[in-house]
């Protein structure tokens, strides 16, 4: 129940403390004494849209604090402890509102959000009027009513995770049944396919290492056949190498005859000599780093081309085939240990159900109970409001096979105004 109303500075009201005790509280005013404006600053605790209008005159801010003194199992004590806010002692929303239009919220003296306050008002305070819905008349809101009543939240908390955790069971057979079904379908492919890709068992990075390797063999051949011709020149048949060496001892035979006219002749061709057998080594050592062997280079383009083909084939980069096949072979694993997990899932999946009909039939029972105290209880007050003549009928329906998060009842408030008259629904008597 509201305990107390703190205002600040509100439309018309500087400073307002109202303790309300236990019971019935009833204000009474002439038009314009003020009560909306205390229904207005009970609004903005609540959680209602904020206004710089409603800020008195003068004033820079204004401020409203309600309390509540409510029982353990409250609704509105498991949003706070959903929401990390200590709810030991009463319930005190606090609310304040600044002349330009901004607008602070406090939980417990902690800061919140409009929303969780206007979700706790919810819980706490229904405003009636005449252009109002009210819970009381709103079937929807029967089966709460009834259970808040009752005391047994938890148990209907309790329903609800059994009710998630049975869906979620079945949900993640009902994916693997499918995944089980697609797989089969496609098994033939499947083992076909990893039996292709195990066998040419490609390796990351290996597209790259053999093109590169392609191109180079590639690009030694062409160089090779330069290298042969200058090979055929300085050493072949037609090399001038044998015939300088003859000239150049038979023109070492003849300096002494002739001191001083052959000496830059003899000289020249030594060194010519000397620099063609340094060309003939070079070009030997050049044939020898770039010797490949042909079948090395057929052997790296038939890899490189098969790798390209099942590339090709799956429509994958080279380098995700070898992903593509552990992909492939996992799906195969799945399937070959499928039918096993399936049946694993399928009796979880039992399990959560039979859980979650044992508490919901709990649940149930525990509603009748409270239907039956409630229905005893609201009677009880209608003499003293002149109703002796009606009854108050709390109508279930139980339906087993109606699974839902919270439970297998519908709740519906009935009343017969008078003996003899057929009873119905509150909204429509």
């Amino acid at each position: 129940m509201l305990s107390r109303l703190s205002i600040r500075d509100i439309v018309l009201i500087e400073k307002l403390d109202i303790d309300f005790s236990s019971g019935l509280s009833v204000l009474t005013g002439e038009t314009g004494a003020g009560k909306s404006i205390l229904l207005d600053a009970l609004s903005l605790a609540l959680g209602a849209r904020g206004d710089a209008s409603l800020v008195r005159h003068g004033a820079v801010q204004g401020q409203v604090i309600a309390v509540f003194d409510v029982p353990r199992n409250h609704p509105a004590r498991m949003l706070l402890a959903d929401n990390a806010i200590e709810d030991d002692g009463d319930i005190i929303l606090r609310r304040v509102q600044t002349a330009d239009g901004r607008t602070r919220v406090f939980v417990n003296d902690q800061p919140s959000s409009v929303t969780l306050m206007r979700d706790v008002g919810h819980a706490l305070v229904e405003i009636h009027g005449q252009h109002d819905e009210r819970a009381l008349v709103d079937p929807g809101a029967h089966r709460d009513l009834l259970d808040s009543f009752g005391g047994h939240l938890g148990t209907v908390r309790a329903t609800g995770e059994a009710w998630r955790y049975w869906r979620a069971c079945e949900q993640e057979f009902s994916r693997h049944r499918a995944k089980v079904e697609a797989a089969a379908r496609e098994a033939d492919y499947l083992r076909a396919a990893v039996a292709e890709l195990t066998k040419l068992d490609p390796q990351p990075g290996e597209e790259a290492d053999l093109a590169e390797l392609r191109a180079s063999m590639m690009r030694a051949e062409k160089i090779a056949s330069e290298i042969h011709d200058a090979q055929d020149v300085l050493s072949g048949p037609s090399s001038p190498l044998p015939q300088l060496a003859s000239l150049l001892r038979r023109l070492q035979r003849k300096v002494t005859e002739a001191p001083g006219l052959l000496d830059d002749v003899v000289k020249s061709l030594d060194e010519a000599m000397l620099s063609l057998d340094a060309a003939q080594s070079g070009v030997e050592a050049a044939l020898r780093a770039t010797e490949y062997d042909p079948r090395r280079l057929e052997q790296a383009e038939e890899r490189l081309f098969s790798l390209r083909a099942a590339s090709r084939k799956h429509s994958v980069a080279v380098d995700d085939l070898a992903q593509l096949r552990d992909t492939m072979a996992a799906d195969l694993a799945d399937l070959d240990a499928g039918e096993e997990r399936l049946h694993g899932l399928e009796k979880q999946a039992a399990a959560a159900r039979e859980t979650y009909e044992i508490s919901a039939a709990q649940l149930s029972s525990l509603r009748h109970a409270a239907a039956v105290g409630l229905t005893k209880a609201v009677m009880a007050e209608l003499p003293a409001l002149k109703l002796e003549r009606a009854a108050f009928i709390v109508e279930m329906a139980s339906e087993a096979e109606s699974r839902m998060e919270d439970g297998i009842d519908q709740v519906e408030f009935w009343v017969r105004t008078n003996p003899g008259t057929r009873p119905g629904p509150m909204m429509k008597v």
